[in-house]
């Protein structure tokens, strides 16, 4: 099934705050978990995949245009609060999708709540301390210069980012900043828990990263793979580490795939 609709965007009360959301799509429910820089809308990745499931794009707590949890502290707090999100639309047997930094949240969630997961995708996900290499921390460098990280070249960032002089997206990069540091600080990006909690998942995990990940070192990616019981890792040749922005048919591809 195709879809050419633009996506309804609605918004949910939760924990005291909203969640904005974005949907399109029919068919089983795929919910998808943004990179720390935030969702920036309705892109190729997400149309793609409304062609065969019913996708849904939160922002998260504290990202774009949800509400800031003040109280939230830690990646978990996330974690629990899109687990309420799914129960609360009454949303069971999920594909969950994780980008980057949503990855990292969706594992914590696996951990938590396994029975609303049907499948799991964790695309360059952080979460554990790397055996080789280092997460790059986005908080010692200007945020352009992290986003441009992301990608396997400058040409590419250009593709997408060459007009910087966008006002809303610098402003909308130091926004999602901010909740970022207030989850992520010490230690930056992984949880040292979670090692020990994921060999309890057993829900069918797809794993995937761009070869030339500069920000997400592919030594997680392998780590994952051994932690998880249920989990096949996938290296996408020659892209960098936002697959979605690079190869988004390809992800599709991969993800619908494995949801079937």
């Amino acid at each position: 099934m195709t879809t050419s609709t633009a996506p309804k965007a609605q918004t949910v009360e939760l924990a005291g705050g909203e969640v904005h959301m974005l949907e399109a799509g029919s068919g089983p429910p795929l919910l998808v978990l943004h990179h720390s820089t935030g969702a920036l809308g309705w892109r190729p990745l997400h149309e793609k995949l409304a062609e065969s499931h019913r996708v849904i794009l939160p922002d998260m707590p504290g990202y774009s245009r949800s509400t800031l949890p003040e109280w939230a502290r830690d990646p978990r707090d996330l974690a629990i609060l899109m687990i309420q999100l799914l129960r609360k639309q009454g949303l069971s047997n999920v594909t969950l999708v994780g980008l980057g930094f949503g990855g990292f949240i969706a594992a914590e969630m696996a951990t938590m709540n396994s029975d609303l997961i049907g499948r799991l995708v964790l695309v360059g996900a952080p979460g554990i301390k790397p055996p080789e290499g280092d997460i790059l921390d986005q908080m010692l460098i200007d945020h352009a210069d992290y986003v441009r990280q992301g990608f396997r070249d400058e040409k590419t960032f250009e593709k997408f980012f060459g007009d910087l002089d966008d006002s809303d997206v610098r402003s909308l990069w130091e926004f999602n900043r901010v909740m970022t540091a207030r989850v992520c600080w010490k230690p930056y990006m992984f949880n040292r828990r979670l090692p020990h909690l994921l060999p309890g998942v057993d829900v069918p995990t797809l794993l995937v990263w761009g070869e030339k990940d500069r920000v997400v070192p592919i030594s997680i990616g392998r780590e994952y793979a051994r932690l998880l019981p249920n989990a096949k890792l996938e290296v996408i040749k020659a892209a960098g580490h936002l697959v979605d922005y690079e190869e988004p048919d390809r992800l599709a591809r991969l993800i619908q795939s494995h949801a079937r």
